[in-house]
């Protein structure tokens, strides 16, 4: 009796153990699984960090964001021309502005501290502003657009198909290339490619320019592209190509100031004949007008007093 007693309790305490060891394994699968499960989380988590973050920086880079735009003061007040790409950046951007008549007003407004800073073309500020020019006391610093130069006809007009005719053979023959220099903006140069002038049938502007006797270019006062010189005659990478397109047509070239705000305005009264005076190419001036192909590059720049 004592030794079936002592089996009995023998057999009872093996399986006691064997059920406490499979108690073990189970509690120790159980926490595997729960951390398992909760590295996955982790994991998961910061692969949608991960893809958040590229998606943002590829948005970025798509719409030519600038890093340097985020830190732009908003509490300054930034001289603009009016009707420029200057001013449609300022808004863009939600910076309040004091609208004058022209770029070179802009940087007035700067240097006399009537305004905290300007919003001008990248080109104007390479000519305007720095050592050894009319305003060494300022300098340029965050780039807000990238942007591209063309000349403006009237809508349908046939003289935007002549001047991209003018642009292709002075670019082959080194005369685009050569003028650019002597203004400082060969660097900006777009490769233009060889066109062929295609006539208006009906209402060429073309034929009337050429019946007129004129070209009649409006402009405002915007170094390098038109500016005058000692002696008062406008001279410049747009004002040189002007003329030469002038030539070309067997015309005079004529330069009258406008009020950029209103140069769609001066096109359509044919007060003007062409806008040809550092136009960026934006949606408005594009649907308003005939654009000539893109022929500088270009960027809209803040400008401030140097420190």
């Amino acid at each position: 009796m004592k030794k079936k007693f002592a089996l009995m309790l023998a057999v009872s305490m093996t399986v006691g153990t064997v059920l406490t060891g499979c108690g073990s394994a189970a509690k120790d699968a159980a926490q595997t699984a729960a951390g398992a499960e909760e590295q996955a989380d982790t994991d998961t988590a910061q692969e949608a960090a991960d893809a958040e973050e590229n998606t943002d920086a590829a948005t970025a880079e798509e719409t030519g964001a600038d890093s340097d735009t985020a830190s732009v003061d908003t509490d300054l007040i930034y001289a603009v021309e009016a009707g420029s790409a200057g001013e449609a950046a300022a808004q863009d951007n939600g910076l309040q502005t004091n609208v004058v008549t022209s770029q070179a007003d802009a940087l007035m407004e700067v240097a006399a501290g009537t305004s905290d800073a300007a919003i001008i073309d990248l080109l104007m500020a390479g000519a305007m502003i720095g050592e050894g020019t009319s305003y060494p006391n300022l300098t340029h610093t965050t780039e807000l657009t990238t942007e591209e130069y063309g000349v403006g006809c009237r809508k349908g007009s046939d003289l935007a198909s002549y001047i991209n005719a003018v642009f292709g053979e002075s670019f082959a023959d080194g005369t685009m290339k050569e003028t650019a220099a002597v203004y400082g903006v060969q660097e900006a140069l777009v490769e233009q490619p060889a066109t062929e002038f295609v006539a208006s049938a009906e209402d060429s502007d073309v034929a009337y320019i050429q019946e007129k006797g004129n070209l009649i270019i409006g402009i405002t006062e915007f170094e390098p592209m038109d500016y005058r010189d000692e002696s008062g005659e406008w001279i410049g990478f747009d004002a040189d190509m002007a003329r030469l397109t002038a030539e070309k047509l067997g015309v005079e070239a004529q330069f009258v100031v406008i009020d950029w705000d209103n140069k769609i305005m001066e096109l359509e009264s044919k007060t003007i004949d062409v806008v040809w005076n550092g136009m960026t190419l934006t949606a408005e001036t594009t649907s308003a007008m005939e654009c000539t192909n893109a022929y500088c590059n270009n960027a809209q720049v803040i400008v401030v007093p140097a420190e």
